[in-house]
Parts: structure tokens; C-alpha cells; sequence
């Protein structure tokens, strides 16, 4: 037996069991931190999506009944993204804003079944423009498409006012145009819905781990890209000014997205706000898991926990992922945060 170490110091003591690792964890993960993104459309059955096995395009009966499976695992907030109907679809995106689309009139009725759930709207144009991008396109002097700031932004404050008044708890401008978080607040004040948050993509970059997301909706531009206005992978500093300017116009949630890729942006921005900051676990980062799990190469269930609280440790108060309602039903049931 060799001699035992003068060791006053012993950081595995705080490792020693469950109880004691419990004591001293210095992150909780826990249902209610968990923002459930669905894809919806108007249809009356539900459509499994290739790109994004586990998740579907939910039919309105198919969708209250999972927001209600959702919400019995403690599952607080939702947020909705629709694939319209191609036939919709416009170059003005003028379908973004119709009182009687399919986002107003779902809205509504999960607020009836549900009025405890906070509904999160996206507004962004590409699932409504016949182009694929998040703004109005015009062809600049090459014949290019050229994706305009102040004309977007003008539509997306009427798509903002359209879903607050079918009862949205919360607007989630995700299109990175300028100065449309400060348009959109001052929209919604002036219409009276004060109490109605802005959650900013404050951080959206041009990642991509987005493509299974696009092919869910059917979105993806149809020509040019979406770096010019979607923030370049190599910057960080670029994001702490988006964070200020969203501050300065009224955001009451930033986001970071994706989240695993840019943990180190979504600390620096906890470092430096003090507002709520959510984190997008996006398409490309669930599908890596699910694939790999399905291959046999990794423990889903454990991979799918661990990422999450790798997020929320790097400083995330909220995440949107796909995972939501697996990962509070498997805190649920084991009553234990992770």
C-alpha cells in the first residue's frame, strides 16, 4: 500500500456522492427554462418532418394536444413557425400580416386551451416571401437581390401588431434588420400593448446548422445567402453592439443563436447585460444528436441533457430547443435538476 499523500486539498471530496455533488451544483436546469419550437400548418393532419426526425408539422388538434403534453411536463412557453402554403407566398409577404393566417388563428386557440402558456410568435418574412429571405428583395444595379432594411421593416412591425392582437404573450423579430426592435416597440405602445414582450435574435448568425430548420418550413432563399444582414461565425465584439442597440430600443429578451457553436458569445453577453438572455439550440445541433444517437454511437438521453446545461451554464436563462418536451419530461420524472 503506498504511502498516503499530504494532500489538505481534495476537490474530489465535493465529488464523492450524489447527495454531496447535489449540494454543491452550481447550475440547475429545469423545465420551466425550456422554450418549445413548433412547426405548424393548415392542414388537418400531421406531416413528419424528414429533415428533423422526432418533429412534425402539427395540424391545429395535433398541435393543442402537444403544447398540453408539453405543458403537463412543465414545459412553460412555446414559440410557433409556420410553412405556408406556396400559393401564399408574395414578394410584398403581405400574408404575414392577415388577421384571419394561420398564425393569428392559431394563436388564439392555443391561448383558449391554454391561457397559462406564454405563446412566442416569430416575425420574420421568409416563411411568407416568395424569395426565401427574412426581408423584402430587390435586384441592386448587378441584378442581384439586394435585401432592404427600412421597407422590411415597415412589414414587420404590421406582422408584429397582427400577432399581438391575436393574443401573442411575446414578438420575436428574427429577421437581423436594423432598428426594427425600437419600430416594432414603438408599434405595439402605440397600439396599446404595452404588455406585450419583444424577444430580439439580438446575436443570429449565418450559420450552417440551419438547413434541417429550412427544410421543415420550406424557406431557404432562393437565390444569393443571408450573410448581409445574419452576423458573420468570426465575430463576437460584433454581437456586444447588437446586444447595446437592442437594449437602447426596447428588447426585453436578447438571444443568441445557435447555442452550442457560440457558448463563448453567449457568455460574453451575460458578462456584460443584465437582461434575460434565451439561447436557440437550433436544427442542425438536434439532428446531430438524434442521428448519432440512431446510429448507435452516443446516449441520446444523456447527450441531449448535457448540452442543455451546457447552455444554460454559459449563462442562457432560457433555450429553445426541440428537445423541450423529452428533456422536462425526463425532469419530471425523475425529479431532479440537472
Amino acid at each position: 500500500m503506498s504511502k498516503k499523500l499530504n494532500l489538505p486539498i481534495r476537490p474530489r471530496r465535493n465529488r464523492q456522492n450524489e447527495a454531496i455533488r447535489s449540494l454543491v451544483r452550481e447550475t440547475a436546469l429545469l423545465p420551466a427554462d425550456l422554450i418549445y419550437p413548433l412547426f405548424i400548418h393548415d392542414k388537418e393532419v400531421d406531416e413528419a418532418i424528414d429533415s428533423m426526425p422526432g418533429c412534425k408539422r402539427w395540424s391545429l388538434d395535433g398541435l393543442l394536444g402537444e403544447v398540453g403534453e408539453a405543458r403537463a411536463a412543465g414545459v412553460k412557453a412555446i414559440v410557433l413557425f409556420p410553412a405556408i402554403a406556396d400559393h401564399l407566398k408574395t414578394s410584398d409577404a403581405k400574408e404575414c400580416f392577415n388577421p384571419s393566417g394561420l398564425v393569428p388563428r392559431v394563436v388564439q386557440a392555443i391561448k383558449k386551451s391554454y391561457p397559462d402558456i406564454a405563446v412566442i410568435t416569430d416575425v420574420a418574412l421568409d416563411p411568407y416571401n416568395c424569395d426565401g429571405h427574412d426581408g423584402l428583395v430587390v435586384e441592386d444595379e448587378h441584378g442581384q437581390p439586394s435585401i432592404v432594411n427600412d421597407e422590411t421593416v415597415h412589414v414587420l412591425c404590421q406582422q408584429a401588431l397582427c400577432h399581438a392582437r391575436a393574443g401573442a404573450d411575446v414578438i420575436s423579430p428574427s429577421d437581423m434588420m436594423d432598428g426594427r426592435v425600437g419600430e416594432i416597440r414603438a408599434a405595439l405602445d402605440e397600439a396599446g400593448f404595452e404588455d406585450v414582450l419583444i424577444m430580439s435574435y439580438t446575436a443570429k448568425y449565418a450559420s450552417a446548422y440551419y438547413g434541417p430548420f429550412r427544410g421543415a418550413l420550406e424557406s431557404a432563399p432562393k437565390a444569393g445567402d443571408k450573410k448581409t444582414y445574419q452576423m458573420d461565425p468570426a465575430n463576437w465584439r460584433e454581437a456586444l453592439r447588437e446586444a447595446e442597440l437592442d437594449v437602447m430600443e426596447g428588447a426585453d429578451i436578447i438571444m443568441v443563436k445557435p447555442a452550442g457553436p457560440y457558448l463563448d458569445v453567449i457568455r460574453a453577453l451575460r458578462e456584460t447585460l443584465e437582461l434575460p438572455m434565451a439561447a436557440y439550440q437550433v436544427s442542425g445541433e438536434y439532428l446531430m444528436i438524434k442521428s448519432a444517437a440512431a446510429d448507435g454511437w452516443i446516449d441520446e438521453e444523456a447527450v441531449m441533457m448535457e448540452s442543455l446545461l451546457g447552455i444554460k451554464r454559459a449563462g442562457a436563462d432560457m433555450i429553445l430547443t426541440y428537445f423541450a418536451k423529452a428533456a422536462a419530461q425526463r425532469l419530471s420524472a425523475s425529479h431532479t435538476n440537472l
